[in-house]
């Protein structure tokens, strides 16, 4: 029964505050139903776009060098997502990968001598495509599609 103060159709005569609770709940659920897919395609599309801009940055300077092409193939992204979140992650298996971004000074397990300058290749891909991801995530939250 409504009352003066609330006029919430199920409240208590002597309940003076309204609240809209039920209504915010569905429109939030609401909302992140739309949401995840929009996420899974901006976090997959930006995944690819990391990758390729990784295997740009490695063929050939100021990056690695790349006679083969067996590094710049090696590199991959995979896209997960669960309920309430979406990753990515884009690497590789490669075991040259370390000392091409950030160089090697030193003696390794067999006795070999290295001065192997570094040769950047994924740091600078994210600074290049993480602040476009940043951007269309913000999009995705305030309801604006990929």
């Amino acid at each position: 029964m409504a009352s003066p103060d609330n006029p919430h159709p199920n409240a208590h005569p002597r309940a003076g505050a309204y609240s809209n609770a039920v209504e915010i709940a569905a429109a939030l659920q609401g909302r992140a139903e739309a949401v995840l897919p929009s996420a899974i395609s901006v976090v997959r599309h930006y995944a690819m776009l990391l990758e390729t801009q990784i295997k740009a940055n490695a063929s050939g300077r100021p990056g690695p060098n790349a006679p083969t092409g067996d590094y710049r193939r090696s590199w991959t992204s995979e896209v997960h997502a669960s309920a309430d979140a979406v990753t990515a992650i884009v690497g590789t298996n490669k075991p040259q990968a370390r000392r091409l971004e950030y160089g090697y000074v030193g003696t390794d397990s067999l006795g070999r001598v290295y001065d192997q300058p570094p040769y950047a290749h994924v740091g600078p891909a994210v600074e290049t495509i993480g602040p476009m991801f940043v951007e269309a995530m913000g999009r995705v939250a305030d309801g604006n599609g990929p």
